[in-house]
């Protein structure tokens, strides 16, 4: 009875008020059966006023708090503008995955230089062979190459076996590698 007979300002009415198209008689307002009654083609109109008139305002209070959805992304969000090679990314980003930029154009990587999958992970490549060493294991000899890879933060060196990586990258080997180390 509280809910139905509490105005409700998204609606300007009473939800009973709304649904009935008239307000809800309690004891304390009580008349007699008769005295303002519509009838005929008079009660249709004013339902009808009252439909549109509540539809209007219902659409209004949408249209408010989605407008309010739409701007705000929260404390720790930020929608980004993209470019059209990236499209496949959500724009949404938490601050965490942030960093503050300060524009180096030196630094700047190309997109068509980086690898993405399927998947849109970045997929880490070597770049060239920077040294080679040969490790002495008791009787055997295994020769190493230390390889400078492209990755999300920059440049990576990692030492790889030899043989290994010579039949994944062969193209890296085309180039001759100065070495200061032992190679022998």
């Amino acid at each position: 009875f509280s809910y139905n007979n509490s105005y409700q300002n998204s609606i300007k009415a009473t939800p009973f008020e709304a649904l009935h198209g008239r307000k809800c008689r309690s004891l304390v307002y009580w008349a007699e059966v008769g005295d303002a009654q519509l009838t005929g083609p008079e009660i249709i109109h004013e339902t009808t006023e009252n439909i549109i008139q509540i539809k209007s305002r219902i659409q209004a209070a949408r249209d408010r708090q989605k407008s309010y959805a739409e701007l705000k992304l929260g404390d720790v969000a930020y929608r980004l503008e993209l470019p059209q090679q990236l499209s496949r990314v959500h724009n949404t980003f938490h601050v965490s995955n942030l960093k503050k930029c300060l524009s180096d154009e030196s630094l700047v990587i190309p997109l068509d230089r980086l690898r993405i999958d399927d998947k849109l992970h970045f997929v880490k490549e070597p770049v060239e062979i920077m040294d080679r060493e040969i490790k002495h294991m008791k009787r055997s000899r295994i020769p190493i190459i230390k390889v400078r890879c492209n990755s999300k933060r920059g440049h990576e060196f990692t030492w790889e076996r030899e043989n290994q990586f010579k039949k994944t990258y062969p193209h890296l080997f085309t180039k001759t590698v100065s070495s200061s180390s032992n190679y022998s």
